[in-house]
């Protein structure tokens, strides 16, 4: 009898502990479900849409690549968003969003600029984080994918000593580095991008192009 009752312990045991894994893995796989469905989607391009009607020539448009991101919002929710860029910077823009994910720095949105018709004005004043936009060449390297623009209604571009008379752009932008989202000469952010070899629209010549990184 002493065997039986022993025997019928294990057995109720090893239900139990069957039991008990079975909602352990189920917990984990609710947990994981919900984590998915809590990044909230604010593109979902095809490379085809995203560079739908631009005016690029095909020799440029192939160095393009369409990047899944993911950033904190300003809403403080997670969000997924795209950048196209191109293919040589693509490696630089995954560290520089892994860098901007782990400070918790607000992304407003990043989408190709397609979804504004091409008018980089638009896409400004949208508070938009973006890479490629064909203009022109000799000027800028958002044309060849080169270059990108984060939060440029937060970190407007702004006129030195001689060229105050122009306007700050976006229309309607302030600068205020109490704002988060917002880049300033020792803000953390800066300093690992600057680690990276990107130089900042800030030290122009001209003016404080505070939004603008490059290679």
């Amino acid at each position: 009898m002493l065997y039986k009752s022993a025997y019928l312990i294990i057995i109720v045991a090893l239900i139990s502990c069957s039991s008990d894994t079975k909602k352990i893995h189920h917990s984990k796989l609710q947990t994981k479900i919900s984590v998915k469905d809590s990044i909230i989607e604010d593109c979902n391009y095809t490379l085809k849409e995203a560079t739908a009607g631009s005016k690029a020539p095909d020799t440029i448009l192939q160095q393009l690549q369409l990047i899944d991101l993911k950033y904190y919002s300003t809403d403080g929710k997670i969000h997924k968003g795209q950048i196209l860029a191109n293919r040589k910077f693509a490696d630089k823009i995954r560290i520089m969003f892994g860098v901007l994910f782990q400070n918790k720095f607000p992304i407003a949105h990043a989408i190709p600029i397609v979804k504004y018709n091409w008018d980089d004005n638009l896409s400004m004043e949208a508070n938009n984080t973006y890479s490629f936009c064909y203009r022109d060449i000799s000027y800028s390297k958002h044309a060849l994918g080169m270059a990108i623009d984060i939060n440029p209604f937060f970190n407007p571009v702004r006129w030195k000593i001689g060229y105050k008379n122009r306007a700050i752009a976006p229309t309607g932008a302030h600068y205020d580095i109490s704002r988060p989202g917002t880049f300033y000469g020792l803000h953390p952010v800066v300093v690992e991008f600057k680690k990276l070899g990107l130089h900042w629209g800030h030290d122009f010549k001209h003016k404080y192009d505070d939004h603008h990184f490059e290679i």
